[in-house]
């Protein structure tokens, strides 16, 4: 099955709440997506594994990517090993993504900048033919774009994400254990800064949005100029 983009996330919730919008977008346009999840994410704060595979699956049927899948690895405990990244890479040589999401490789989450350095490696070892088992074809995608997480970064561009706008409010709130207090004390003081995820996803989509003209906004790094041609674009 191949795919047009590909997000690898750290965590489930990750991927829609940094660019849910633009796979909305996508997806609105005929894009083939799909996502990524390296672990099930059984040690956050609030909620359980349970909850979250719950929350994914209603995410899943708002978003219908083509493929959701998810590598397993331990949450909180992620490391950029050879198993987890060549994992990765024969995900996406099976299904070729023309354009790759991830995190940042700077984020103040181990988790997130890991996940990000994983798949620049694996984006970079699906393309070796040697390394892909007899029978796959060596793909590496056109386009490695990086999604924000804590830390902000001036974008390479910034995707519209108006017209999916409060679809994309419909995915993150999917993640009912994430937005809402787990108790009368909870302030969400877990969360770095103490920040509302809601807010923090409308704080950034209308600063970015502000930046190109529009109201909500998604940025994204790719690192280099973007060709005339680049696949996201198109």
């Amino acid at each position: 099955m191949k795919l047009d983009i590909l997000a690898v996330a750290a965590h489930p919730d990750d991927a829609e709440i940094c660019v849910g919008g633009t796979l909305l977008l996508a997806a609105a346009r005929g894009k083939r997506v799909g996502i990524v999840d390296l672990t099930r994410g059984e040690l956050g704060t609030r909620g359980s594994a349970q909850d979250r595979s719950r929350e994914t699956a209603a995410a899943n049927a708002l978003l219908q990517p083509l493929l959701r899948a998810n590598l397993a690895l331990p949450d909180g405990r992620v490391e950029a090993s050879t198993e987890a990244r060549e994992s990765l890479a024969a995900l996406i040589r099976e299904h070729q993504p023309e354009v790759l999401l991830a995190h940042h490789t700077e984020d103040l989450h181990p988790d997130h900048s890991t996940a990000g350095r994983i798949a620049r490696e694996a984006w970079y070892l699906s393309g070796l033919a040697r390394l892909a088992p007899a029978g796959d074809k060596p793909k590496r995608p056109a386009r490695l774009y990086h999604f924000m997480g804590h830390v902000p970064f001036e974008p390479t561009l910034v995707v519209d994400i108006g017209e999916v706008w409060e679809r994309k409010l419909e995915l993150v709130r999917c993640y009912a254990s994430q937005i809402t207090p787990a108790a009368p004390g909870d302030r969400g003081e877990h969360f770095l800064f103490g920040a509302d995820i809601l807010q923090r996803v409308e704080t950034r989509a209308r600063f970015y949005g502000e930046r190109i003209g529009v109201r909500y906004g998604e940025p994204l790094l790719a690192r280099g100029p973007l060709p005339c041609f680049d696949p996201l674009i198109a």
